[in-house]
């Protein structure tokens, strides 16, 4: 009897969950035994479903652990975009029309949410004086224009691509030998802001970072990171993971109106340093009150569940979204008719810039494809509840062939020890004595065969390396 209890729990169409499914499933069970049997059998069974379900989460949990390890940037990481900007301040005073701006790294590299491989962005700041001024769409172009000649003239930058028709045009080029994308735009200060803002919210609850990161591999691994096909940008994927944190119970991170109640582009406005200091004394203020508030339950949910939850949450965004909006300053689906200015735009799907409202950060979203970015939701929402999970399949679901390359065969000893509310950018900067599979990579080279494109391993030794960056993904992460 428990073995036949058993099967119709752990059967997806057999079992709605414990406490509102076994009366129909197990209805003629009862009429033939006694009751009190068939209640022990019962437990037993449940006990059963339990043992499977928390097995199947603690070796996601493991994996999401070692994908972390995987993807985490390490110090030469940081240290290659680092020479890249310097470089690049070096041919920016080179060209007449530029002298006296100044280079500034902002997105994913400024809020320490990149990943060894992370694409990234600059902008160059003219130099306005005290004020906050904003560049012409043509002249921006022109400014771009010259930097793109006076990097083709010094050889050392290669893919060189102007994207002059973009909302903010950029300039598109990657360093030799170090493999990193770069996008440089004029005057990005709502770029340098958001950025910032991103980092602060952060240090409300450090598992944020760790979900951003492993999110966006997801959803590279799937195709829907990609704006330019019609899907998510990673400013956007960002923004669900606030709104996720936002509306799980209990909430991990607050509407961002109670860190910041006004539009804070309208806000840079005036002398550039009181408006980011009016602005930055304002997030701190509400970011401690909110941390500090003792009623407010602190984070024990583990990366497992927030990954899988999160998965679920928008698994009918395809639906949701034609009379939706995700509004991350409120911390809530809003209905589309309630802002006129919502209600006048036509997106496929809306999910509103907190920091440059009414702003559709998900602009780039096509109606085609929002079919394919629900089912990639559903899809590894069942595959990760199946319990039917082992370490290859999980990485094959979360992560894409070009960075499931990197994992060693077998698990590593102790891949839980990666910690979550450890800050990540002094840990890879600072630590001392790297993990095993921080030691592994920095001692790999990854080349790219001529032929087919399929990339190769081989050690090389330690003097070697230091001369040589290994080559990473192509990644816009």
């Amino acid at each position: 009897m428990v073995a036949t209890i058993a099967a119709i729990i752990l059967s997806p169409k057999g079992f709605q969950g414990f406490e509102g499914g076994w009366n129909l499933s197990l209805r003629p069970l009862l009429h033939n035994s006694s009751q009190l049997l068939v209640m022990v059998a019962i437990s037993k069974a449940s006990t059963l479903f339990s043992a499977k379900k928390m097995s199947a989460y603690s070796t996601l949990e493991l994996t999401l652990s070692e994908i972390l390890r995987v993807v985490n940037p390490l110090r030469d990481d940081r240290l290659a975009r680092h020479q890249i900007i310097n470089e690049l301040r070096v041919v920016v005073q080179s060209v007449e029309s530029l002298r006296g701006a100044t280079v500034e790294p902002f997105g994913s590299f400024a809020s320490d949410l990149f990943t060894r491989w992370g694409d990234l962005d600059i902008s160059i700041d003219l130099p306005n004086g005290l004020y906050i001024s904003s560049t012409g769409k043509r002249r921006t172009q022109t400014l771009l224009g010259d930097l793109l000649r006076a990097l083709r003239s010094r050889g050392q930058w290669r893919d060189l691509q102007f994207i002059a028709s973009a909302r903010v045009p950029i300039l598109k080029f990657e360093r030799n030998h170090l493999n990193i994308s770069c996008d440089v735009s004029i005057n990005n200060l709502s770029g340098q802001i958001k950025s910032k803002l991103l980092l602060w919210i952060n240090e409300i609850d450090g598992c944020f970072r760790d979900m951003v990161l492993l999110v966006k591999e997801w959803a590279k691994a799937h195709g829907i990171n990609d704006s330019k096909s019609g899907t998510f940008n990673s400013y956007t994927l960002s923004l669900l993971i606030i709104f996720h944190f936002q509306t799980c119970v209990p909430a991990l991170l607050p509407p961002l109106k109670e860190i910041y109640p006004r539009n804070i582009v309208d806000d840079l406005i005036g002398v550039r340093a009181v408006a980011e200091r009016r602005i930055k004394d304002t997030c701190t203020e509400n970011i401690n009150k909110f941390r500090s508030n003792r009623s407010r339950r602190r984070n024990q949910i583990p990366l497992s569940e927030l990954f899988i939850s999160f998965l679920a949450k928008f698994s009918d965004i395809s639906c949701r979204a034609s009379e939706h909006v995700i509004c991350p300053h409120t911390g809530r689906w809003e209905y589309i008719g309630s802002n006129m200015k919502w209600a006048r735009k036509n997106f496929a799907l809306f999910v509103e810039d907190p920091f440059e409202q009414p702003v559709n950060s998900a602009r780039t979203v096509r109606r085609e494809q929002l079919t394919r970015i629900s089912e990639a939701f559903q899809t590894t929402h069942r595959v990760l509840i199946s319990g039917n999970q082992n370490r290859s399949s999980l990485i094959t679901t979360l992560v894409g062939p070009q960075v499931s390359q990197y994992f060693p065969r077998t698990p590593l000893n102790n891949p839980i020890g990666y910690s979550r509310t450890q800050p990540q950018m002094h840990r890879a900067v600072h630590s001392p004595s790297p993990s095993r599979v921080q030691h592994h990579f920095q001692n790999t080279r990854v080349d790219r065969h001529p032929n087919n494109n399929m990339i190769a391993h081989r050690t090389v030794s330690a003097s070697h390396r230091q001369g040589q960056q290994a080559r990473r993904p192509r990644y816009d992460i």
